[in-house]
């Protein structure tokens, strides 16, 4: 009996260009090129730019991708790394505190798609990275250009997520 399928969604099409940054980490190098690969390929068939810049391990993805979005003008990200479960419990620190920044950068409106893989051993992230297999980075790809296509869909430039500068007056009162 065959396992679980999964439904990948067709992917959107776009009236105007789209550009996507990939933050990623080159720890496991082999694991990179790979999620590399296939998020290309999702770009490719999508007639998508992608931008790829390396950052030093998963905990600095995030960093990386809130200053892009300050300093340039990408319409969304990808984010793709490999955390491999170690002795310690280092391994709980940057799955969850990786993922909680992304969740944060997310909810304040970014269109992000996170390929960072947590895995136990080696050998499931091979898999999971795979680009002819699981192709993890290519789905990352894929779902960020998706929230891509739902913000342009929806998007009104005159509407926040979150606090701002503008949207308290003094002594913390909501305008």
């Amino acid at each position: 009996m065959a396992g679980p399928s999964h439904y990948s969604m067709p992917l959107p099409t776009f009236d105007a260009p789209v550009k996507l940054l990939a933050v990623a980490s080159p720890y496991y190098k082999d694991i990179y090129d790979q999620q590399i690969a296939g998020a290309k390929a999702i770009c490719d068939q999508a007639g998508v730019e992608l931008e790829v810049i390396e950052v030093p391990g998963a905990l600095e993805i995030p960093t990386a991708i809130g200053i892009a979005e300050r300093l340039s003008n990408f319409d969304g990200y990808v984010a793709l790394g490999c955390i491999i479960r170690g002795e310690t419990t280092h391994y709980d620190t940057v799955c969850n505190d990786s993922s909680r920044g992304l969740t944060l950068l997310g909810l304040q409106g970014l269109c992000i798609g996170n390929g960072i893989l947590t895995v136990e051993n080696y050998e499931q992230a091979a898999v999971r990275a795979q680009a002819d297999g699981q192709n993890k980075g290519g789905g990352a790809a894929a779902a960020a250009l998706h929230l891509i296509a739902l913000e342009r869909r929806w998007g009104n430039a005159g509407k926040t997520v979150g606090f701002t500068s503008g949207n308290l007056a003094k002594g913390g009162e909501t305008v």
